[in-house]
């Protein structure tokens, strides 16, 4: 078992986590709040963006391989090398999901507000 560092960047938490363990089970033994939910690597809550190092997340499935290169979702990933991570960034195809959501959402809350 090897543990490695990770770094949260902007938020001066650092923990050590084995290549046993994924980042948010060891994020929340350490008391660092890390977004989740789903917890099987679907809802893309807990992801973060992979700044430096490199992780393994076979069963990633919220992600499309170039996703899973550069961001991770920490309830499946391991490290297999001391990282820096910047938590609640999200990949393009996401945000622009989100976006969408958004602009979309905008007329519906009024309509509501009518009724």
């Amino acid at each position: 078992m090897t543990e490695y560092t990770i770094e949260f960047v902007g938020t001066g938490e650092t923990i050590t986590c084995s290549d046993k363990e994924t980042i948010l089970s060891r994020c929340l033994e350490e008391g660092i709040a890390q977004e989740y939910s789903c917890r099987v690597g679907m809802c893309l809550a807990c992801s973060a963006e992979i700044i430096e190092g490199e992780v393994t997340q076979p069963a990633a499935r919220g992600f499309t391989e170039e996703e899973a290169e550069a961001y991770a979702l920490t309830c499946m990933a391991r490290p297999q090398s001391d990282l820096k991570l910047e938590r609640g960034k999200y990949p393009p195809s996401i945000e622009s999901d989100l976006e969408a959501g958004e602009a979309g959402n905008a007329g519906g809350d009024a309509a509501a507000a009518d009724d």
